[in-house]
Order: C-alpha cells, then structure tokens, then sequence
C-alpha cells in the first residue's frame, strides 16, 4: 500500500483531507512546529483530530521539527508524554534531543524523522535507525540512487515529498530569513526570502527561488524504488488546493496500483495541478539535477488563481436545488464543473442563480455568499464548483 499523507491546517482542513482521500495527515501543534504562522492545533483539538482519524481508520502525525534553543526545552518532555496519552500515529522530529528524549525516558511514541535533518544517505539512516526511528522524511534533494541504497541498506520506511513547494536551501536549512528579518525560519518563521525578487547592479531584476515539485512522471518509479509515503506539502493551503491535489493524486496512486493509468490521464491531472497553484512546477532532483527549467532566476509572474467558484453546502435531492458558498465570481452564462471525492467531474452550464431569497439574481460576486443553483445531478456537502478545464 502506498499512503498519500496530506498537510492539515486547522480541523476544517484535516477532515476535508480524509473526505478527498488522504490515508494521513501531518499536523503541527501550537509549540514546536515549523509553521509558526499557520493557525495550528491545541492538544484538545489533537485529540479530536486523533479520534476523528481513527474513526476513520485513518492517521494523524504531530510535527515537533523545530530547531530547538535552550529556551525551548522546559515544556517539551511533557508536551510529548500528552502527545502520546492522546495516541497519535506518531511524531515527526529532526532534532537528535527529541530523539533522545523519547528513547531514554521510553515515552511510546513512534518516531518518523523530519525532512529537516536532510537524510541522503544511508550511513545518515543507519545513525537515526539507532534512535528507534521507524520512517525517514527524505530530503527533497534525494534522488533515485539514494533512495534506493537507503531502502536496500535499512529497510526503513521512506516518505518523499511529491508535491508542492520547494526550498532554495537544503530542505528547509536556510537563515536568509534570520539576517534580513529577524525571523527564525528553523523555528518556524520562514518569511521566504528566497521568493523576492531584487535588482542586481546592471537594473536587471533577479531571483533565486525554486519551482514547486511535481512528480506526476515518476510515481511508480517512486513505488518502484521501496518509497512508502507521498507527502503533498502545503499546511499553510486552502482547502480548495488540497482538495484538489489530494484528489488527482488519490486517482492516480489508486490507477496506477490497478495498472489502469493512462498517458492521457496523466497529461490531465498534470494540467489541474498545474492550474490550482500560481507557480510553476517541476520534478527536480528526482532524475537529475535541476536546470533553469526548474528554477526562476530572472523574475517571474505568479497570478493569483481564482479557478475556484463555490463550495457546496447542501444538496436538496427532491426539489434538486444546490447551495453554494460562492468563492470567486460566477455569473448566469458561465461554463463550470464539480468534482468531489465521490463523483467524477462533471461540466455544467449556469442558467439561473437565486439567491437566499429565491430570487434570480445575475451573478455571484460578494466573497462567500449564499447562493443556490438548480443542478440535476447529486452533488454533497464539501463539493466543490470550479472554472471547467478542458482534457
């Protein structure tokens, strides 16, 4: 079995993973998580999403893959002792304290090792293997020889990243952020410095930042390779976006096991991928070291998508009226689609929109209005209405 493991922001996030067909999850607590900025978890709502998930018969791994200071030590044995009460699948850390923590003082908590302590390797695996460590978070820089060696010399679970953004630095290793902001990217508060753009000495503007990854050619060459776990990046997205990549790459991962992926299908999901975020992607390090094709180094231009129309939020099946949340404009005319976990994707022309009254109205044009449409096939809560995007 391959697990697709997915970023969670917040519940709402979380539960939109499961329903679009994440096997797990990875979400960051309030302390020592790597995404400072995003709205994060208390321990009570860990251990909702926890009993969520298992309902689910499905995971959820805790993020404690801060660098950490010696201010940040007082509260973190007990904070893991929580961890493990509330049963989490397991924790993922990079910090050799963390590990030796929870092996010295037998707190039962398995432990999948960060991308942050970039693992190329396997003499690197071999030292974490020691720490009871039961599945290595490659570097993303990791490429088909390494990870190979690494699956053959341990035997540990490997996890990859296949989707989602890059980082100039090594896996995540960077202190741009520190000296021109003052926030400590290894202890979550990255502020991207590698995505500015700047003007060199000649007027010309230059920058240094990475495409995102995209590894829709080379999964089964990944599966091939021993890799256990396709990581989608992004705890920081909208649930538009991981929707969206978390259902293509369910539907490809569960064709490509039944040997029913075809080059079209590929070709298709590559273009929905590619439409849902505003940078351009690329395989990097996978096959060969990136070129220019994977990098932007002379500026570039990111516009901001707004294929995204509507969220649905009910479904009435006698008088088959939808109601839908609106997210982007929409108007009488449009040609749009729905896609959600338990339909295929279907076109659909808008003829009239009523609003909460029951009254025609033109279009939908005020950020998350309620609005209703008469649709003739079933749609449920949590599907989504998009731009139509042609195969």
């Amino acid at each position: 079995m391959i697990e697709l493991l997915a970023p969670a922001g917040d519940l709402e996030k979380l539960k939109i993973a499961f329903l679009y067909g994440a096997d797990a999850v990875y979400i960051g607590g309030e302390k020592y998580s790597l995404r400072a900025n995003a709205k994060n978890f208390t321990l009570d709502e860990i251990k909702e999403a926890v009993n969520y998930a298992h309902s689910l018969n499905k995971k959820v791994y805790v993020t404690v893959n801060i660098i950490l200071h010696n201010e940040d030590l007082d509260e973190l044995k007990e904070y893991l002792i929580n961890l493990s009460k509330i049963g989490i699948d397991a924790i993922i850390a990079s910090d050799l304290y963390v590990l030796d923590l929870i092996k010295s003082e037998n707190i039962p908590l398995e432990v999948h090792l960060s991308t942050q302590a970039s693992v190329l390797n396997q003499y690197a695996a071999k030292f974490y293997q020691n720490y009871n460590v039961k599945r290595i978070v490659l570097a993303r820089e990791a490429n088909e020889e390494d990870i190979k060696k690494i699956k053959e010399e341990t035997n540990l679970d490997l996890e990859c990243f296949i989707h989602g953004a890059m980082c100039t630095s090594m896996s995540g290793r960077c202190i741009m952020s520190n000296v021109l902001t003052n926030r400590d990217a290894n202890r979550g508060g990255c502020a991207q410095v590698c995505r500015w753009t700047f003007n060199t000495s000649n007027e010309q503007v230059f920058s240094m930042s990475s495409k995102d990854l995209n590894l829709i050619p080379f999964m089964q060459k990944m599966i091939d390779l021993g890799v256990n776990s396709f990581k989608i990046e992004g705890r920081m997205r909208g649930i538009y976006y991981l929707a969206t990549i978390i259902l293509c790459y369910r539907r490809m991962i569960d064709k490509l096991l039944n040997n029913e992926l075809t080059i079209e299908d590929s070709k298709y999901y590559l273009k929905v991928l590619n439409r849902c975020a505003n940078r351009e992607s690329a395989p990097q390090f996978l096959n060969k070291l990136p070129d220019e094709n994977g990098q932007y180094f002379l500026g570039r231009v990111e516009e901001s998508n707004q294929d995204f129309l509507g969220l649905v939020l009910d479904y009435d099946e006698k008088s088959k009226m939808a109601t839908i949340e609106e997210r982007n404009l929409f108007k009488k005319g449009d040609i749009v689609e729905f896609f959600g976990p338990h339909m295929e994707t279907i076109s659909y022309k808008i003829n009239k929109i009523y609003d909460v009254d029951n009254n025609i109205i033109l279009c939908a044009n005020h950020p998350k209005m309620i609005v209703k449409l008469k649709v003739d096939f079933l749609l449920k809560k949590y599907d989504m209405m998009r731009i139509k995007i042609d195969k």
